[in-house]
């Protein structure tokens, strides 16, 4: 065994029981390569790839041989290697995967290391975590424990394998209904043919303490099947012709009788920009699905439910926070509120009643000539964007802005594509959790600030999570499963090459979702 490997394994025999192992009693065995074989996984190597900082079995590490054989750890951190020409040889695995480094590169400048293949034999290798938040599992998708299942251990969750014929699933929504979470998502893709359900999937899982799992664990998703055993669409508008159906905002609000319902946008298009019409769709009991309620005017671009909402009270009246890129509108947290468009208001520092044309006069000063930033209605918003530009023209001053993020650590200005905003209770701040357009990866870099409101000034943000060459949008955190005291958070996003310019999807991960955990006390994120 090489220098390298001394350094980072011990020789322990876990081979005689691995056959009867769960996932817990392997977490707890520690840095060991097994030294003897089973009968049952004669034919099989175990690799455990961990967190150096938690012992975690690390998800998405790719191991590599010279010959550019990929293999690619399960949500456990585990690979299973069977391949006939590697066995009872010393091989060499280049180890990398995004927020995570293989601690040292030998002369050459490789990292990696090389281990004697053994059928029955599992080694641990630990990586060094770059990034501040813990990538712990994947959500959706076939295959979430493929290779801890083929080492003979048990997943934490019930459909380790395959669940609703899921193959990808792209970006979430979840929201609490009747009890329990109800999450939706977009296209989904299936095991028959390449193409899927293109208008929206849906499950639920129970809540942590009330049935469901630990969020540190996993999350046991019970989908919305067809006869076929398939997600079935969620929104099917059965006697609409054509196009996709895509699901936004989902919130529950109370109807004029105060019953609570479940509520989202709906959206049809032929691709991502061909809109033909939109309106707010109501969930039915009955059927469990989504029902068209309003059609909103197809030249209606914000006064609509968007992005992950969140509640909002101020001046003892609750709203719905419509969140994408900025917590810029509002409305009465009511179904017949949120229904009716005159009911939105924007927060923007433009004149009632207009648009941003980035001129002077369209901009709302006091006498006094300071800006008046308030919730407006029939006036448009103003995204980070506009901001932007009214602040290089000279329009607005550097004090007056309230989305202008910069990097806590380098100054340098950031552009938020998509996030989520909610209210925490650990740091009694509003905290996000937010995609980069641009970086080091165009929509792969994640961020995180916190601010005293929704609406600002939101000023300095922490990266947190890093993807090289790959996508992971549409980020959102999930207030539901925070821990002791808000202190632990949790997010997920969508990572796929799409948008990425990579032309290598990784195999079961690409198109699903990954989830996250985040500890807001870490001392990387007081520097904002």
């Amino acid at each position: 065994m090489d220098s390298i490997n001394r350094r980072h394994l011990i020789q322990r025999g876990l081979a005689a029981s691995i056959g009867g192992l769960s996932l817990a009693q392997a977490h707890a065995a520690g840095d060991a390569i097994a030294s003897e074989s089973t009968d049952r996984f004669r034919n099989v190597f175990g690799i455990r790839v961990v967190d150096d900082q938690t012992g975690r079995g690390i998800p998405l590490i790719e191991l590599r041989t010279v010959n550019d054989a990929r293999y690619y750890t399960d949500s456990a951190g585990y690979v299973a290697i069977a391949d006939p020409g590697l066995m009872g040889r010393h091989i060499y695995f280049f180890i990398s995967g995004p927020g995570y480094i293989w601690p040292e590169k030998d002369a050459f400048g490789y990292r990696g290391t090389a281990l004697d293949v053994r059928a029955g034999s599992l080694a641990v290798l630990k990586m060094r975590r770059v990034n501040i938040a813990q990538r712990i599992y994947r959500v959706t998708g076939e295959g979430i424990y493929t290779d801890s299942i083929r080492l003979g251990l048990r997943a934490p969750i019930e459909n380790p394998v395959l669940n609703g014929k899921v193959m990808g699933q792209d970006s979430a929504l979840a929201t609490i209904y009747n009890g329990k979470i109800h999450w939706i998502w977009g296209d989904t893709s299936r095991p028959e043919y390449p193409l899927g359900n293109f208008r929206s999937s849906g499950a639920t899982s129970m809540l942590p303490g009330q049935g469901g799992l630990n969020p540190d664990v996993g999350i046991n998703l019970h989908y919305f099947t067809d006869r076929t055993g398939f997600c079935r669409p969620m929104c099917p508008l059965s006697n609409e012709p054509g196009g996709v159906v895509w699901l936004d905002g989902l919130t529950v609000v109370p109807d004029r009788a105060g019953n609570q319902r479940m509520i989202a946008r709906y959206s049809r298009r032929n691709g991502m920009k061909n809109l033909f019409e939109h309106g707010l769709a109501v969930w039915n009991d009955r059927t469990e699905t989504f029902q068209k309620h309003v059609v909103y005017p197809l030249d209606e671009h914000w006064r609509f439910p968007t992005g992950y909402p969140a509640d909002y009270t101020q001046h003892g009246k609750n709203y719905r926070l419509f969140t994408r890129q900025f917590p810029v509108v509002r409305a009465l947290g009511t179904l017949p509120a949120i229904a009716d468009c005159s009911h939105y208001q924007a927060f923007t520092c433009l004149a009632p009643g207009t648009h941003f044309k980035a001129e002077k006069s369209e901009l709302d000063r006091r006498s006094d000539g300071t800006l008046l930033w308030g919730w407006k209605y029939n006036t448009a918003p103003l995204n980070s964007e506009q901001e932007a530009v009214l602040l290089s023209s000279g329009l607005m001053h550097p004090d007056e802005v309230r989305f202008q993020m910069v990097d806590a650590l380098t100054n340098h200005p950031l552009t938020i594509h998509n996030g989520s905003f909610f209210w925490n209770a650990y740091l009694k701040k509003w905290i996000m959790i937010g995609g980069q357009e641009g970086g080091t990866s165009f929509l792969g870099e994640i961020w995180f600030a916190a601010a005293p409101s929704p609406t600002g000034p939101w000023k300095r943000a922490i990266k947190i999570a890093t993807h090289p060459d790959y996508s992971f949008y549409n980020p959102s955190q999930n207030p539901f499963f925070d821990q002791q005291g808000g202190r632990i958070i949790y997010f997920q996003g969508t990572y796929s090459v799409t948008f990425s310019g990579n032309t290598h999807p990784v195999p079961r991960y690409d198109y699903n979702q990954l989830m996250y955990q985040l500890d807001l006390s870490d001392h990387r994120l007081g520097n904002i």
